[in-house]
């Protein structure tokens, strides 16, 4: 990853982290497709690279 990983980032990572937790802690069992979806949600807040607006070109 190049981009550096910011604050806010980070506490969203955290958010799902514990919601996820939080729902399997009850339970025996989890499926494989459950703990994926928990590592992509985590992996799409943490590689987020905010878009920027093209600068408009100067008529110079």
């Amino acid at each position: 990853m190049t981009e550096a990983v910011d604050g806010i980032q980070i506490e969203e990572a955290l958010q799902i982290i514990d919601s996820g937790l939080g729902d399997f802690i009850k339970r025996d069992l989890l499926t494989s497709s459950e703990v994926a979806d928990l590592l992509l949600d985590l992996r799409s807040v943490l590689t987020f690279v905010p878009v920027e607006p093209a600068q408009p070109a100067s008529s110079n």
